[in-house]
């Protein structure tokens, strides 16, 4: 079958999620085509491209199922709405990958176009909001950092430990909130809950905030 780059980032990705960035290399990608490395460079030039293309991949999909789901939108949804909608697209869009929260969580320092587009749409939503562009750097970080983070954990393959009846009664009685919390919703509910939670704090006055600090001692 002929070489072409998207084999390549299909190759690359595979590889990705078994070896990670670390143990990513383009002698490893090249096996997986049953082809030489040095027939990559055409196509691919280095590994940092490669990370690059495989990242603006998935950044690019992500950015297109948010763009669905935004205009499926009710026209008189709200700016928390539509910051919902952009990341459980963005949080379903990057479990279809496995390693692909590692690579959106990294995707700034190679510079990855198609990431840095989720993140000027989501900062174009807080701005619109009437969010200062202090907030909403801060707050776009935190919410893209709390979807990433997430499906880290979704996609983590550390092993389970059984526990025995006695064992997880002592832990509810040592820990009951803990033990409560962790069962209380599903993923995908936690998840909505935990973006909601932050755009509540992004839309309520910020103590912090110079401006608000002299309101209040006026």
């Amino acid at each position: 079958m002929k070489l072409t780059r998207e084999r390549i980032i299909d190759a690359g990705m595979a590889e990705f999620a078994v070896s990670g960035y670390h143990g990513l290399s383009m002698r490893k990608v090249a096996q997986r085509l049953d082809a030489q490395a040095g027939s990559l460079y055409y196509h691919v030039p280095n590994k940092s491209t490669l990370i690059q293309l495989m990242a603006d991949r998935v950044a690019r999909r992500a950015y297109e199922a948010g763009t669905a789901a935004l205009s499926a939108l009710d026209a008189a949804a709200g700016w928390q709405d539509r910051v919902e909608a952009q990341l459980v697209t963005l949080r379903e869009s990057i479990r279809l990958h496995p390693g692909g929260a590692v690579m959106l969580a990294d995707s700034p320092r190679v510079l990855s176009t198609g990431a840095l587009s989720l993140m000027e749409r989501l900062l174009e939503t807080l701005r619109d909001a009437g969010i200062s562009a202090e907030h909403a750097a801060i707050g776009a970080d935190a919410l893209l950092s709390h979807t990433t983070g997430f499906v880290l954990q979704e996609q983590s393959e550390s092993p389970t430990v059984d526990v025995s009846a006695e064992e997880a009664a002592s832990l509810h009685a040592r820990f009951p909130l803990t033990v409560a919390a962790a069962s209380a919703f599903s993923e995908d509910d936690k998840f909505a809950r935990g973006v909601r939670l932050l755009c509540a704090g992004l839309g309520s006055p910020n103590p912090a905030d110079p401006a608000m600090k002299g309101a209040a001692d006026a």
